[in-house]
């Protein structure tokens, strides 16, 4: 039997438009140094407000990854 060990990390991504789009931004930013990323689990949502409106979305997002040199 084979085993793995996993590196957690926690990265926030933003957008001006939504969760989603922020979300998605720290997931493909966090891609381009880390490799074989498996799974990315929103742990927050929030907003930054000026003026009373709505400025950017704002997501915490919990990304494992896999050590090099495991199965």
């Amino acid at each position: 039997m084979s085993s793995s060990t996993y590196k957690i990390i926690e990265v926030v991504g933003t957008s001006k438009s939504s969760w989603e789009e922020a979300a998605m931004n720290a997931v493909e930013t966090a891609a381009k140094s880390l490799r074989d990323l498996r799974v990315a689990e929103i742990t927050k949502l929030d907003m930054k407000v000026e003026n009373g409106k709505v400025a950017a979305y704002r997501a915490r997002v919990s990304l494992s990854f896999k050590y090099q040199g495991g199965d």
